[in-house]
């Protein structure tokens, strides 16, 4: 196969390629199947089902008591009790027991006062039908139970069975392929837990595809990886053609680099509809019509494989099912900051939430569209729409929730400086009150307290350091919260310093070595509290910033700047011990330093805080702390001021 390099074609809007992909599909849903109601569930109705049976399907007892005809009970009151024959004017009865001949009442047995073995004493009547469950009260034989492209649930289960229906006809389940591609794959079953060579990595997103295909209620085969080589590829897709799929994927391979192939397999299959749409994540993905059938050239990174799938595959199974899309629930919320994006292009941008005050705050994300803990760490998606550059912040949006609307009012928001004990803490939290949630947004020292003193946040993590006193935090307080009354609670101690290779193959001992010319800096950003301590040290040795490599370099946390040391991106960076110690490089020393909660007084009082609080000051979180390295809990949970 003669290949050149990709370019996007036929590039549309979403809505334009959602509507391209409709067009060319008949609607027609899948045909039918017989099978037993008690293997229906989450099966969806071809046709309409009617009751058999009436439930119940006789009048019955409501009550333990004695049966009876109401009017042999009417006149009866405490004054003129009256007495009734058992087996001739009432019969005992239990719950659920077929009333007898005659019988259109139940006296409940805490109202009987038994005279002897055939006479009881009553000094209430009763009224016709009362604690009696009639014949059909509950279904009518015939009536309709369930329309046709109804979702079968457990509860629907109880329905059918009450009703005698115990076959349904019930749609068959669209069967998809997945082809995983990319030379650089690796199952999990066959990857070695001493780590990946360079360029390889886990295939995950077949595995996921997979699990979003069954939970709509399709049925999903994944095919084994596929190197890159679209001779390959192209076989196992005409090998696919032969079976019973209603839709075919590959998975990688859909972008415009020189060795993504589902482009030039699918032309010679079939007809290329839709190669790249202005949406982000999701824009590689490639729609098609092969043999009469949609194929799907899924993008390789994570986050855009899940979008593509929930804005076209998605819809295409639920059209099959004969079922509307799922809608996930609407809260509005507040960005805490704006969010800049792209004039004709559709973004989902993935946010945290928590309720502070009267308003849901929502943080955003990294955008990165390969990172999937941006999906698995976000409450919510917000759209915006290709008519617009963003969005301010503090207006209020729609954002579309990924949890229950009850987890996020019990959700504590911490925005501000990262530090590796809040993922303990979240941890312990959630160990001690399964409801209770910390979501850290990690965006500097100073960006938490701009987040307080905006209303955006429950507390804020912060190691600001006053270069006349020496002190932590205080004074920064003293100047930006002057007005709002706050907190300060110690969480940690901690060691800050140079994190190097292991084995330090640079011997960098020193800040002053930073400025050697084959030293390469990544640096945390304006506004941190590290980023102000290497200031500091800078303008104390008159080093300045524009001598030393990669200062313009940034990373929002700890653990991404001892992420960036280990994959040689940088050959130093400052940040704490336990990010160090975490990853296996060395470290140096340069302070110990004071990790502070500042807590707005408004929500120091409150329930969850309280318990976040006591987290703190147990002994569990303190030994969890220690073990990571490089910390000090001797000050944790003290009250600062």
């Amino acid at each position: 196969m003669s290949l050149k390099r990709n370019i996007y074609l036929r590039m549309q809007s979403l809505e334009a390629a959602r509507q391209t992909l409709m067009d060319a599909f008949a609607a027609t849903p899948m045909e039918s199947e017989t099978i037993n109601a008690t293997d229906a569930v989450g099966r969806v109705l071809a046709l309409p089902v009617t009751a058999q049976l009436s439930s119940p399907n006789f009048n019955g007892a409501a009550m333990d008591g004695v049966a009876v005809c109401a009017a042999d009970t009417f006149g009866a009151s405490e004054g003129r009790p009256l007495q009734l024959r058992l087996e001739t004017d009432a019969h005992w009865i239990n719950t659920g027991h077929a009333m007898p001949p005659g019988a259109d009442a139940v006296i409940m047995i805490e109202r009987i006062q038994q005279l002897d073995a055939h006479t009881i004493q009553i000094e209430a009547p009763v009224f016709p039908w009362q604690h009696v469950r009639k014949m059909g009260e509950d279904i009518v034989a015939t009536e309709l139970l369930f329309p046709r492209n109804h979702r079968i649930t457990a509860y629907c289960l109880g329905a059918l069975l009450a009703g005698g229906v115990f076959q349904v006809a019930v749609r068959r389940q669209p069967r998809v392929l997945i082809i995983p591609t990319g030379s650089e794959l690796v199952d999990w079953r066959r990857a070695n837990t001493d780590g990946l060579a360079p360029g390889q990595v886990i295939e995950s997103n077949g595995y996921v595809l997979a699990e979003l295909i069954e939970s709509l209620g399709a049925i999903c085969r994944k095919h084994e990886k596929v190197v890159d080589d679209p001779d390959l590829i192209e076989q196992v897709i005409e090998t696919a053609l032969q079976d019973d799929y209603q839709m075919i994927m590959t998975v990688g391979g859909s972008s415009a680099g020189s060795a993504d192939y589902a482009r030039h397999v699918v032309e010679r299959l079939g007809q290329v509809l839709v190669h790249g749409v202005t949406m982000m994540p999701g824009k590689p993905v490639l729609i098609a019509n092969v043999g009469g059938r949609p194929f799907f050239g899924m993008p390789g990174y994570p986050v855009s494989a899940i979008m593509a799938f929930e804005q076209f595959v998605q819809p295409m199974i639920c059209r099959l099912l004969g079922v509307p899309e799922p809608v996930r629930p609407a809260i509005s919320a507040h960005p805490t900051r704006k969010m800049a994006s792209k004039l004709g292009v559709e973004e989902f941008v993935r946010v945290k939430l928590g309720r502070v005050g009267d308003k849901v705050i929502a943080t955003g994300l990294p955008r990165g569209a390969g990172s999937i803990t941006t999906i698995t760490e976000a409450d919510g998606i917000i759209r915006i729409g290709a008519d617009a550059d963003g969005l301010k912040d503090d207006q209020p949006v729609t954002a579309r929730l990924l949890r229950p609307a009850d987890a996020i009012a019990h959700t504590l928001v911490a925005v501000g400086s990262h530090d590796n004990t809040l993922d303990l803490l979240a941890d312990e939290l959630r160990a001690r009150f399964s409801r209770l949630t910390l979501s850290s947004s990690h965006v500097g020292s100073m960006g938490g307290l701009m987040a307080i003193r905006k209303g955006g946040c429950h507390l804020a993590g912060s190691h600001l350091l006053d270069t006349d006193t020496g002190a932590y935090n205080l004074s920064y307080i003293d100047r930006y919260l002057k007005h709002i009354p706050v907190k300060v609670v110690n969480l940690v101690l901690r060691d800050q310093g140079l994190i190097v290779p292991s084995g330090n193959p640079k011997n960098i001992q020193t800040i002053e070595d930073l400025a050697r010319e084959d030293v390469r800096l990544i640096n945390r950003q304006g506004g941190s509290g590290t980023r102000i301590l290497l200031d500091y040290r800078l303008r104390q040795l008159g080093l300045a910033a524009d001598r030393i490599t990669g200062y313009d370099q940034e990373e929002f946390t700890h653990m991404t700047v001892a992420a960036a040391v280990l994959g040689g991106a940088a050959d130093v960076g400052l940040g704490i011990c336990a990010a160090a110690r975490a990853l296996n490089l060395d470290f140096i020393p340069v302070v110990t330093e004071q990790y502070d909660l500042v807590i707005p007084l408004v929500y120091y009082e409150t329930t969850d805080m309280q318990r976040l609080l006591d987290t703190i000051a147990s002994g569990r979180f303190k030994q969890r702390v220690r073990a990571l390295g490089g910390y000090s809990t001797d000050r944790t949970g003290e009250i600062i001021r």
